[in-house]
């Protein structure tokens, strides 16, 4: 190694550290820039062997307030801390092997290896996004001179990576999971948010309207989304079947084009508040549910505009399965099937019991299934 080279490997290092942290865990910019040495401990394990999650103790600013309603800049540590996964715990390892213990992870003086300017505090946020874009720079530099064209980052049509874009872009892959809005309020700390909205009136509630608008943004976007699979799908000859097979037709066809422009919490709401046109993507039961709340039984609460996806029920006259769904309702009956062969004898009895559940749900769509035309004739 060139060690005129190290200061800016070590800086490159640590910019990729922060982009795992901000990306993996929801982090706003200032609140990873908060973060000290120390604030995720390697946790006991548990009595029965499990290893516990690790947690980040952090700080956060938004809205902290002191009892005269002033704004506290300092924050307050967070009620609920981070979950953070190994990759996070890693990139955090890191951060620590560069700075003191106690000290700011992305401290000032510590990370500007290259100017040695010691300045005090922790590195502002233009300056992360500039190192970002220098990291991608160098990522293409090298990859170009080893000859490794497809690891390059390609270019952003919609700008330069923002920090603040990895937050919003892991908000996305949590909300498009079923019970992804309550994970995604777990994980972003607005747990009471998610449960003042499932015990009041659903989405109708706007006591805390920032982050409702998050939720309904999210939802009309993976609703949007999963629109276009069965309108693809049955272009390309699969069929479709379910007692809301024509709506969901109807529903993906008449579907607005977003292209990724549905970005307002308005336009949002609209789109959600079409009752029974709505589709909602549940690869846990293979199947896409037309949400209609008068059919639903999954217990929505009333002026619901999405379903309670973790408590699908079969038979529901929303349901909607495709040629693709059967083909992945048989492959997870066959590893349930493969996995009841290492297990006890009971479980393993319930595993396959399963499995034939969802071998049935395959079949019944088989002899059911209708192409495009003639399910809404």
């Amino acid at each position: 190694m060139d060690y005129e080279e190290t200061p800016i490997l070590v800086r490159h290092l640590a910019t990729a550290a922060a982009i795992v942290i901000l990306y993996l865990t929801g982090m706003r910019p200032q609140e990873a820039r908060s973060l000290r040495s120390g604030c995720c401990p390697d946790p006991q394990p548990n009595p029965d062997g499990s290893r516990p999650r690790h947690l980040i103790r952090a700080h956060h600013y938004k809205n902290v307030r002191d009892s005269d309603g002033h704004h506290i800049s300092a924050g307050e540590e967070r009620a609920v801390p981070w979950v953070a996964i190994t990759p996070v715990v890693n990139a955090i390892r890191i951060l620590e092997r560069i700075v003191p213990k106690g000290e700011l992870l992305f401290s000032s003086t510590h990370h500007d290896v290259v100017s040695q300017r010691k300045h005090h505090g922790a590195l502002k946020r233009g300056t992360l996004d500039r190192r970002v874009e220098n990291l991608v720079s160098w990522i293409n530099q090298e990859a170009t001179a080893q000859g490794l064209d497809a690891q390059m980052v390609p270019e952003d049509p919609h700008g330069n990576l923002g920090l603040s874009r990895l937050r919003r872009t892991l908000a996305w892959h949590i909300a498009r999971r079923p019970g992804g809005l309550v994970a995604l309020a777990i994980q972003y700390g607005h747990m009471r948010t998610a449960l003042d909205a499932r015990t009041s009136t659903g989405y109708g509630n706007r006591g805390r309207r920032g982050f409702h608008g998050e939720l309904d943004v999210e939802t009309a976007l993976a609703a949007a989304q999963t629109a276009a699979r069965p309108r693809d799908a049955t272009a390309a000859g699969e069929k479709i079947s379910g007692p809301a097979a024509r709506r969901a037709i109807v529903g993906a066809t008449s579907m607005p084009g977003f292209e990724g422009a549905l970005t307002t919490p308005k336009a949002a709401a609209k789109f959600l508040a079409r009752d029974g046109l709505v589709l909602f993507d549940n690869p846990d039961a293979f199947l896409i549910c037309a949400f209609k709340r008068d059919t639903a039984l999954c217990d929505p609460e009333p002026g619901a505009t999405a379903p309670n996806q973790f408590a699908c029920q079969l038979g529901c006259g929303n349901a909607v399965r495709t040629d693709s769904h059967a083909r992945a309702a048989r492959e997870h009956a066959e590893r349930l099937d493969a996995k009841a062969a290492n297990v006890p004898h009971p479980l393993g009895n319930r595993l396959h019991r399963t499995a034939d559940r969802f071998r049935a749900l395959a079949d019944a769509h088989d002899s059911a299934a209708q192409t495009a035309e003639e399910a809404v004739a």
